[in-house]
């Protein structure tokens, strides 16, 4: 009789891989880290082969070949588990209730979430949104890992086969100080900018490849080798007099340069924006729900 690995053992060994440390992996598991060295163990004897070096306590550990496969399509056999869980709350009547994981970046969250969970509550009351900020490359791991069920990430990226609905446009707006405003002829021309004068974000932000992208600014010169976390202190920066900078519409539109002394002009480039997109693992058996999700957020935007 065929010997099949279970999903315990391979939550096991993926959460040792994430942790690297056998009593915060059994921690993170809820068993003893004798249970999870057991099962990891028996793991290890059913595929014939050791998934990690066996290495003295202090040295870090290190997953072998065969053990990066293991961890690899473990996630895939996790998520794919959890998508068939899933059955269980449509058969119980309906795709708009129970728990979504909604992951969202930082360069969206702040202002839709908000109103995204008002619209629901008001629409879906049996339906509760679970929120995470994060990068779009930390969210697209965790929805491959089975972590979230669906994102909401400014497009395009790199979704690496998972299912997308684009549900809207962002469109880019330039923000400089009003002095500077004034020092400058409109429509602006990227030649009329000071060197290192363009600020943006660090790069792990999505938002600065894709405005550098539509704004069309080709001349690297111009972009200042400060890169900022956030928008607000995109904000700051140029409201100090620093330079310039780009800010989706939909941050003005909720306030983020209220009570600033700067002024909004069209970037250079025609029809500069960013879409948004909703993105969720074509496995999931809650595509409608998704389908349905995408609409209200096409509402909201």
């Amino acid at each position: 009789m065929t010997k099949w690995p279970s999903l315990k053992q391979l939550h096991y060994v993926v959460t040792l891989y994430e942790t690297r440390h056998f009593s915060e992996a059994a921690e993170r598991c809820f068993v003893s880290q004798s249970t999870l060295s057991k099962g990891i163990q028996n793991l290890e004897e059913l595929i014939g082969c050791p998934l990690y070096e066996k290495k003295d306590k202090r040295s870090a550990l290190v997953f072998t070949l065969a053990g990066e496969k293991v961890v690899k399509q473990g996630r895939e056999l996790l998520a794919k588990s959890q998508d068939l869980l899933e059955l269980g709350s449509l058969c119980q009547g309906g795709n708009m209730q129970g728990q979504l994981r909604v992951g969202c970046i930082p360069t969206i969250a702040p202002f839709l979430l908000g109103n995204l969970v008002q619209e629901i509550n008001l629409r879906f009351p049996q339906l509760t949104l679970l929120l995470r900020e994060a990068t779009t490359s930390n969210l697209l791991k965790a929805l491959r890992n089975g972590d979230l069920d669906v994102l909401i990430l400014a497009m395009p990226v790199e979704i690496d086969g998972m299912e997308c609905r684009i549900v809207g446009q962002d469109p880019f707006r330039m923000v400089i100080s009003r002095q500077q405003a004034n020092e400058i002829r409109t429509p602006i021309r990227y030649d009329d900018l000071p060197d290192e004068s363009v600020f943006l974000l660090e790069n792990e932000h999505c938002l600065t490849e894709h405005a550098v992208s539509a704004c069309r600014l080709t001349k690297k010169e111009k972009i200042n080798p400060f890169s900022a976390t956030s928008l607000h202190t995109l904000v700051q920066m140029v409201a100090n007099g620093l330079g310039t900078t780009f800010i989706p519409q939909m941050a003005i539109d909720h306030g983020l340069l209220d009570n600033q002394n700067l002024v909004v002009v069209e970037p250079p480039g025609k029809n500069a924006y960013r879409e948004i997109g909703l993105v969720w693992r074509p496995s999931s058996n809650r595509t409608d729900t998704f389908e349905m999700l995408s609409g209200v957020v096409k509402g909201l935007l």
